[in-house]
């Protein structure tokens, strides 16, 4: 089980959703997927889209306008 990070940070919609979708198939059942962004846009599209997929999703604010999506990768 890995921990994988992708920084999205400084990038509008819909480049992190697009980066996330990318990413996860590259990863493993069981790894942990930890997106950072900054861009409201994201941090609405990128879990509620991860949830449709049906991998379980937290969002952290890390900072003021920054938070941390975090998808668990399930299947």
């Amino acid at each position: 089980m890995a921990e994988v990070r992708l920084d999205c940070m400084g990038e509008a919609c819909p480049v992190p959703l697009l980066k996330t979708q990318k990413k996860l198939k590259e990863l493993n059942k069981g790894d942990v997927l930890i997106v950072e962004i900054d861009h409201s846009c994201a941090m609405k599209n990128v879990p509620e889209w991860a949830r449709k997929e049906g991998y379980p999703v937290e969002l952290e604010e890390v900072d003021d306008g920054e938070w941390e999506v975090i998808i668990e990768l399930n299947k």
